[in-house]
């Protein structure tokens, strides 16, 4: 695999693949420019190359053509404070205005694409559309881990149409500090694992159990674990249906030496609002019209003290609704201890989504080893996943 600096650009038209799926506010204003930083890098080596960059992405989740709320175009002035060189906008990622802007790009110049997922085409891998797109640029540099699962016109089908293929810099950090965690963890190493659903973690779990000492169990998950062990759960949220599948990792987990943790005690509400009425309760046994929002104070402290005699942390998934301030102490007992045992020499993967948010929001994204820009993405390679992203680069 060709990397950025075993790359030089200059003169180069470089196609990229970025993930500038940011969130942005009702008036347009981006909240977490956290992907956008990402890139930095990358699209800064290729500049002071002297190549260009055409920038390609998607924004959002657009159902039926274009629409305001998901244009790209909300990004253009913070690549202009960001570069500080002539950043150009093409309003149709296939049409007139991107051919024309991409052949007349000077080197040092920037030219963003409209959102590719304004296109159906985008979503369903169409190749004459990536053949489109793939027609603007004389090299293809890959820097969206956080879409490399999908196998998109623009993250993998358009690859074939290049010679030169390159690896940005944060597919490469993602890759390699995957790997890191996954081929040459110190010891102890502690999965924490939070999140809603037993069926969205049910793979990285079982994966999880061939490689950690101890794996912490937290989120909307504990109550279907719970569910499989007698608790009473009252109307949290679970998957009963799955009651059987976490008997089974309850079972190989045993089996295998790892040592399974679960929350002793449960902050629960009588509706799911931030200022609802709150109590803490022993874990299973949560009254019927109650329901769990966050892990209880001597979760908290168990939890606190497994991280932080921990070598090596994977951290995936929050430990409660910690978009509620009333229910993010858990979340945020565990950033505070993943924080502390990365200064004490521990390495820390913090998993994407949430995770990421809850580390980044709390100030403490520099003060872990690595936050991961792409959740999925992450969790599909360390379930041993091809992504069809890192494939397209290798070919």
């Amino acid at each position: 695999m060709i990397t950025v600096d075993n790359y030089n650009f200059s003169g180069k038209k470089a196609s990229i693949r970025v993930d500038f799926n940011v969130p942005l506010d009702k008036a347009n204003l981006i909240t977490d420019d956290t992907r956008l930083k990402a890139c930095l890098p990358t699209i800064k080596k290729i500049l002071n190359d002297g190549g260009s960059c055409i920038l390609m992405s998607h924004l959002g989740r657009p159902k039926e053509g274009p629409e305001e709320k998901f244009s790209l175009n909300h990004i253009v002035s913070w690549l202009k404070n960001a570069y500080k060189v002539n950043v150009l906008f093409a309003d149709d990622c296939i049409g007139e205005s991107a051919k024309n802007l991409s052949e007349s790009l000077k080197p040092g110049e920037i030219l963003l694409l409209e959102n590719l997922r304004f296109y159906k085409e985008e979503e369903k891998g169409d190749i004459n559309f990536a053949k489109k797109l793939a027609s603007y640029g004389d090299v293809w540099v890959n820097d969206a881990f956080g879409t490399a699962h999908r196998a998109h016109a623009s993250t993998a089908v358009m690859g074939q149409f290049f010679k030169d293929k390159v690896c940005g810099y944060v597919m490469q950090a993602e890759l390699d500090n995957a790997k890191k965690v996954l081929e040459s963890p110190q010891r102890p190493f502690t999965a924490i694992m939070g999140g809603s659903k037993v069926s969205d973690k049910i793979l990285i779990i079982e994966k999880l159990l061939d490689k950690v000492d101890n794996l912490i169990i937290g989120g909307g998950m504990t109550y279907t674990f719970s569910l499989a062990e007698g608790g009473k759960i009252g109307k949290s949220i679970s998957e009963p249906d799955k009651v059987e599948l976490t008997k089974e990792i309850i079972k190989k987990a045993k089996a295998k030496g790892v040592k399974l943790f679960f929350p002793n005690d449960t902050v629960i509400a009588d509706k799911f609002d931030n200022n609802a009425n709150r109590q803490t309760v022993t874990s299973g046994q949560i009254p019927d019209a109650w329901e769990g929002l966050d892990i209880g104070p001597e979760a908290i402290i168990a939890f606190k003290k497994i991280v932080e005699e921990s070598k090596t942390i994977l951290w995936n998934g929050p430990m409660g609704v910690f978009e509620f301030p009333n229910f993010a102490h858990g979340t945020n007992a565990i950033a505070d201890s993943v924080v502390k045992a990365t200064s004490e020499g521990a390495y820390s993967l913090i998993g994407g989504g949430d995770s990421a948010s809850a580390i980044n929001n709390a100030g403490y994204g520099d003060k872990v080893s690595y936050v991961s820009t792409g959740g999925g993405a992450l969790l599909e390679y360390m379930e041993g996943k091809i992504l069809p992203g890192v494939a397209a680069l290798e070919n």
